[in-house]
């Protein structure tokens, strides 16, 4: 058979194989516009050399071993000859005074190197110069430094570059064959649920014919599996490779591993690495990634290599606790460790913002130009709406602009000046805006942000050791952030300055339909499944996370029996902002008690926000509490512990347990409270979002286009929250449990055309007949 071929840039081999020093987030990544100062200087100084110059010379050489063939590739600046002898020529643009060079970058260096070696061998030399050239960005001046070597010597140092190399690619090449072997035969691991064989033959053709697929499919109907079996049967079939199961919150990504985990005991190998938050894996009490302060951070790059290898090589899955425990051992960053892992498992467990994230991106994976055989498995999907527009909006504030300011005016006077007349501009802004203020674009602002990210690169070029106090720091993310999201602003923005509540002025750029960037992710991959339990209207949801035409779409009915469930809509009650009063406020209450009343158990009450929760609250504990019930409230500052432990009141509790949560919140979504553990839901209200200037942007911006204004800045995100809440009561076959939806616009048309149909059964209650209808059904499911 014929042997694979691996093709790497010589850049990525070196970066990859010869990196070392210190992780040190105080140095700043090249911006796009420094990349494009570079290019024109290249261009410049190509033109100024001799005649015999050739520059962005393409350079390829393939090495053969045993089981494989590296093809190393790459564009040299310049190559000349000068007194007989060959030159390779470099060239690098910083910002940093080039004098105080005192030798070239290592990596620089070696990028130099290789296409000596290249270019030796093609031209059958017996040795070659290095030539690396050093120029500022801003004032161009210019420092070279000269080497000659040997082809023995570049022969030797090559030959040891790709013989470090070719040790990952070996093992990578035996244990995907390993891999596959294990996917041949595996099955189901599960009898199939109604409605499982459907989802998994639609995920597994999607992913075959490379198309995207949107699955609206019931809370109970198992979509983790569902999603992830097909998906490793396409990998093994060679019809994808690494599976990128995202989600929005930590509980799901818990159930992800779960379901690969029942796998690998069914015979499946496959490895399988979940990424945790930075702040989560720390080591330190505070994450500041530089050598001053992190033991790990000092040094990171000589030991990282050997960590991950031996991690890779000698377990498959990688879990928080294995990646602490590894970074411990080797002395390094855990969450640099696990992004360097993450490149040669088969499948990753992460947030969105991994992938979709324009700031945080795995850039191994999604960086530009860079792509892949990738499979997305996008779970709750119908949060990444919201999700994509947070990702792909940024904004300038005039007050931290203003700190930022005066805690640099004595360090770095020029960039005191700009952040000065940003300060002006933004307050002639805010001078003719009331409340808020739509504008055709962002003006002469982005030009001054400009300036101002590049005196900060170069302060920061120019002062390596210097710590930017906190505030300094985030404005400079901020400022660099707005100019990347201003080269993606199209017609699918809306730019608008407003006075916010908070009494700060912002200048923002709102990515309204976050699909077209969401897409230019999509691309880079094979396949996509979008799935959740809630994508109704899916019309709705794929036009806000697709711009393809060619999506398949499936319904996926539930599976559960619909008489050991019962849906009551209330006619007689509202919550309605004119509605809203003592004497509503008091029926929601009586409304509660009288559905705990009629059986004992486990309730969790959804309202829209914690003023309504608490004042409902207060009413039920005073006018409807007996000693057999006990309520806890959800409040708006829980820490991780306060969360496990108010799930933990479901597990234990011998009378009656009622839970006051928010809608839409942190326990309306991804939580697994089977059997007696939740028998009723209790909705307040529809869950319409509150009255804010970007909800009254949408709703504008999508009555232009023609549809339902309303629809999308309000009722779709609203009856989500709600049909969520609703999903945590039947999550098996055996589980019984009602469904109270308290308000009477649940009737309307609007709002009762985005149930599930399976929701057909439902009644209407009023207050004096809840409880007989609730008994009936509590005899009755017996």
């Amino acid at each position: 058979m014929e042997k694979p071929v691996t093709r790497i840039s010589v850049r990525n081999l070196v970066e990859f194989i010869l990196r070392s020093g210190d992780l040190d987030s105080r140095r700043g990544t090249m911006d796009k516009e420094a990349m494009l100062k570079g290019s024109r200087l290249h261009r410049k100084l190509q033109k100024q050399m001799d005649g015999d110059y050739r520059a962005e010379v393409a350079l390829k050489r393939e090495s053969s071993y045993e089981d494989l063939s590296i093809q190393v590739e790459g564009r040299a600046d310049g190559i000349f000859t000068e007194e007989e002898t060959t030159w390779i020529d470099e060239i690098k643009g910083i910002y940093g005074n080039v004098e105080k060079l005192e030798q070239p970058v290592a990596v620089h260096k070696a990028q130099a190197m290789c296409y000596g070696y290249i270019v030796a061998m093609e031209e059958n030399l017996s040795s070659i110069g290095i030539q690396m050239t050093y120029a500022n960005l801003d004032t161009e001046e210019i420092k070279r430094f000269r080497e000659v070597f040997s082809i023995e010597d570049l022969s030797d140092w090559y030959q040891k570059l790709l013989d470090e190399y070719h040790k990952w690619l070996s093992y990578s090449l035996k244990w995907k064959k390993e891999r596959n072997e294990s996917l041949q035969n595996l099955e189901f691991p599960f009898p199939y649920r109604e409605g499982q064989r459907k989802m998994v033959g639609s995920v597994y053709h999607s992913i075959s014919a490379g198309r995207q697929i949107f699955i609206q499919a019931p809370t109970g109907v198992g979509k983790t599996m569902s999603t992830i079996f097909p998906a490793v049967r396409a990998v093994g079939e060679g019809k994808g490779e690494t599976i990128f199961y995202l989600t929005a919150k930590t509980i799901t990504r818990t159930v992800a591993e779960e379901a690969f985990a029942v796998l690998q005991e069914k015979g499946m190998k496959y490895k399988v690495v979940t990424i945790t938050a930075k702040d989560k894996l720390c080591f330190m009490e505070e994450t500041k990634c530089n050598p001053a302060h992190c033991p790990y951070a000092k040094g990171h790059f000589d030991r990282v290599n050997d960590a991950v290898y031996e991690l890779w090589t000698s377990s498959h899955v990688y879990d928080r606790q294995t990646i602490l425990g590894q970074a411990e051992k080797r002395q390094v960053c855990p969450f640099e460790m696990c992004l360097d892992l993450a490149l040669w498992v088969d499948a990753v467990i992460c947030d969105y913002n991994y992938v979709f994230d324009p700031t945080v991106h795995l850039k191994r994976f999604f960086g530009e130009g860079v792509g892949g055989d990738y499979i997305f498995l996008i779970d709750e999907a119908h949060n990444l709406v919201e999700r994509g527009r947070e990702m792909y909006s940024a904004a300038i504030c005039k007050e931290d602009a203003v700190l930022a300011r005066q805690k640099m005016k004595d360090k770095a006077p020029k960039l005191y000046r700009f952040l000065g007349k940003l300060n002006h501009q933004l307050k002639e802004l805010q001078e003719e805006c009331e409340t808020y203020r739509i504008l055709p674009g962002t003006g002469t602002i982005t030009m001054m942000a400009l300036k101002i990210q590049g005196e900060f690169d170069m302060f920061l070029e120019e002062h390596k050791d210097a710590e930017l106090e906190d505030e300094v720091r985030q404005f400079y993310f901020d400022v660099r952030n707005f100019l990347n999201i201003a080269e993606l602003v199209d017609e699918n923005y809306v730019v608008y300055a407003e006075n916010g509540a908070d009494g700060r002025f912002r200048l923002k750029l709102f990515c309204v339909n976050p699909a077209a960037n969401l897409g230019e992710y999509l691309k880079k991959g094979r396949s996509a499944v979008f799935f959740s339990a809630t994508l109704l209207p899916m019309s709705y949801y794929r036009k806000l996370l697709s711009c393809r035409a060619d999506d398949y779409g499936i319904y996926v009915e539930s599976p559960f029996s619909q008489e050991k469930r019962c849906i009551l809509n209330a006619c007689d009650v509202s919550t309605l902002y004119t509605r809203r009063s003592y004497e509503e406020y008091r029926r929601i209450a009586e409304y509660i008690a009288k559905t705990v009343w009629q059986k004992k158990g486990n309730y969790m009450v959804f309202f829209p926000s914690y003023k309504m929760l608490e004042e409902i609250y207060r009413i039920f504990d005073e006018e409807f509490s007996v000693n057999w019930v006990r309520c806890i409230c959800q409040n708006s500052s829980m820490k991780e512990s306060e969360r496990e432990e108010f799930l933990e009141e479901f597990e234990h509790n011998q009378d009656s347990l009622v839970a006051f949560c928010i809608m839409g919140g942190i326990f309306s979504e991804g939580i697994d409270l089977m059997g007696e553990k939740l028998i009723g839901a209790i909705m307040v209200g529809t869950g319409l979002p509150q009255l804010g200037n970007e909800r009254e942007i949408l709703r504008s911006f999508y009555s232009e286009k023609g549809e339902n204004g309303f629809d999308y800045a309000y009722r779709y995100p609203g009856m989500n929250k709600v049909l969520q809440a609703a999903g945590r009561v039947i999550r098996t076959r055996e589980d019984k449990g009602v469904i109270l939806l308290l308000d009477e616009r649940f009737r309307q048309r609007e709002y009762s055309s985005l149930f599930p149909v399976e929701w057909n059964d439902r009644k209407t209650c009023t207050l004096s007949n809840v409880e007989e209808q609730l008994k009936r059904f509590w005899e009755m499911a017996k």
